[in-house]
């Protein structure tokens, strides 16, 4: 009788299995992956939308309070590297959760639940700081923005496949 390796068995214990069922996590191992196109599409209106949504919501905010005007979180260049980077990150965490579960919207819901909750935590930390409450409070409105332009852009441009569709490239190398 052979011994089963100690991760084997972990992922085999009762709770995993109940984590793994709650967050439809079966492992398609990229069965069901999204097309590169659409990802790449997908990914780059995430992007622009969300920079996008980032300027309107800053420029909003300075024109309803004129004395936010110069605010340092609210300058171009400032909110676009953060946005930039954490939009990226939740891209690649599509493709990511589509490796893992072939409804992958559902677990990359949760993920940017908790990403965008997580995320608010800089913005109370400024604010216990001293920072004005308002501007702080457009920040939170931009975290909450990047949420609602990136999870639906990834799911909706870029879809997991239906079972049993290949990729371009693989059906022609058969």
């Amino acid at each position: 009788m052979s011994e089963q390796h100690p991760t084997a068995r972990a992922l085999r214990s009762p709770l995993a299995e109940r984590a793994a069922r709650a967050f439809d996590l079966d492992f398609p191992k990229g069965r069901r992956q999204p097309s590169l196109a659409r990802f790449v599409v997908a990914s780059v209106v995430a992007v622009v939308g969300s920079v996008m949504a980032c300027a309107a919501l800053a420029a909003a905010a300075v024109a309803a309070m004129p004395d936010l005007a110069g605010y340092e979180h609210f300058q171009f260049g400032e909110y676009t590297k953060l946005t930039v980077v954490g939009v990226v990150l939740a891209c690649l965490a599509w493709p990511a959760m589509a490796w893992l579960s072939s409804r992958a919207w559902k677990p990359f819901l949760w993920l940017a639940v908790a990403v965008t909750v997580a995320g608010l935590a800089p913005d109370a930390w400024i604010l216990l700081k001293g920072q004005p409450a308002a501007a702080v409070g457009v920040l939170v409105l931009m975290h909450v923005a990047l949420a609602f332009i990136t999870y639906p852009a990834l799911v909706l441009i870029a879809p997991q496949r239906s079972p049993g569709v290949r990729a371009a490239g693989r059906n022609r190398l058969r």
